[in-house]
């Protein structure tokens, strides 16, 4: 993709590549549902789409594996790539970009030279410090270098994946490069007085959930607002709730079953996988809800393996593995009446009784009907006999 290319309308773009407009008004519609908007907004988000309003976008790569790009590239029901290439204006991305060498790096410049304060600013990856950050370099530029200049200029600023929202594994002990997250490097006492104020969200995950970017870049493409943000910058739609409250194996963590060692009778059965080391009481994330590709179960724990914790900075590359956790927010499991009220024991003999009491008062019944009836037609007689 070239610089300035794609500025269609977003519409009949998607439409040319075969995407129906029912495929492209279900993807608003599940957009707007993942972060946290009434129905009513998804024609709104149409609308904003479809008259071209999109918010030109810079995406920067520094410490990672370019697997939060991949995921979002290979997201269906129509491709989020295709749908995120036309609600926004790509104007840079390493990975993307057909231009190379002098023609991105003037691509580059020219998008924020013209979009000062306007562009999304999306950062994917750690950003070293140590030694004047000369672990990540891009054009002879190093990391910190390019974050606080194309970073500071931004409208907003995404930071995308446990690398960039945190520091993720670049950052793991020892941290040789002292790599750190974009919130972290940006908010530091040198470059906040440059920040002003700006909101930088976090999108952690290895990789994250492509429909929570899709949703924060929906938001600010149609209100120009971004969504609700905890403490730590991620936004409360996606990171309010640990994975273990809406996990499908919580029943069984409820009535005490767990996988006590892999591949034993409970884990062939999908008990809680608690005892051996699963991060998800303590780990902030909606993969127990939105999974990857639209495939039911395409998450660690719908496999059969523990959670890693790989949102969370205190878990992720620093607890082993296998290690259990404490939980977080402890709710009591849940308890149901029993089906039978506690009433005792029904004996032989009260069985009897009633059953003999039962038959007494049919009995009773039909002989009291019997009477009325012969009363009934005593009566008509004498009356007719008078007339």
């Amino acid at each position: 993709m070239g610089p300035g290319e794609g500025r269609r309308t977003s519409y009949g773009s998607l439409e040319a590549r075969g995407v129906s407009r029912r495929e492209f008004l279900r993807t608003c519609a599940i957009a707007a549902a993942a972060v946290g908007l009434p129905g009513w907004t998804v024609g709104e988000i149409a609308e904003a789409a479809v008259a071209g309003g999109r918010p030109p976008v810079i995406w920067l790569h520094f410490q990672e594996c370019t697997g939060c790009s991949e995921t979002l590239l290979r997201a269906s029901h129509p491709a989020v790539s295709d749908l995120i290439l036309d609600l926004v204006s790509l104007d840079y991305h390493e990975t993307l970009f057909a231009a190379a060498g002098k023609q991105a790096e003037e691509a580059l410049h020219d998008a924020v030279r013209k979009n000062t304060g306007k562009y999304i600013c999306v950062m994917e990856g750690a950003i070293p410090t140590r030694d004047n950050g000369i672990y990540c370099k891009v054009a002879g530029r190093t990391a910190t270098d390019l974050a606080k200049e194309i970073g500071l200029k931004a409208g907003a600023i995404i930071a995308i994946g446990s690398c960039a929202a945190w520091g993720g594994i670049p950052s793991a002990d020892p941290n040789p490069t002292g790599a750190m997250g974009v919130p972290q490097f940006l908010k530091s006492a040198e470059n906040a007085p440059y920040l002003k104020g700006k909101a930088i969200v976090a999108l952690p995950g290895c990789p994250p959930n492509p429909y929570n970017l899709l949703g924060t870049v929906l938001q600010y493409a149609t209100y120009g607002t971004l969504p609700d943000l905890d403490s730590l910058g991620r936004p409360t739609f996606a990171y309010a709730r640990t994975i273990h409250e809406d996990c499908p194996r919580r029943p069984h963590f409820d009535a005490g079953r767990f996988v006590e060692r892999f591949g034993d009778e409970g884990h062939r059965h999908g008990y809680c996988l608690y005892k051996t080391g699963c991060k998800g009481p303590r780990t902030h994330a909606p993969c127990s809800l939105q999974q990857f590709g639209e495939v039911v179960g395409a998450w660690p724990v719908g496999i059969g393996h523990p959670c890693f914790g790989c949102t969370e900075q205190a878990l992720a590359f620093r607890v082993p593995l296998h290690t259990t956790v404490e939980i977080d927010r402890p709710t009591p499991p849940d308890t149901y009446p029993p089906i039978h009220a506690d009433h005792g024991g029904v004996s032989t003999a009260a069985v009897g009784v009633a059953g003999l009491t039962v038959g007494a008062l049919i009995g009773a019944g039909a002989m009291a009907a019997k009477k009325l009836g012969a009363s009934k037609g005593e009566g008509k007689g004498e009356n007719d006999k008078e007339a």
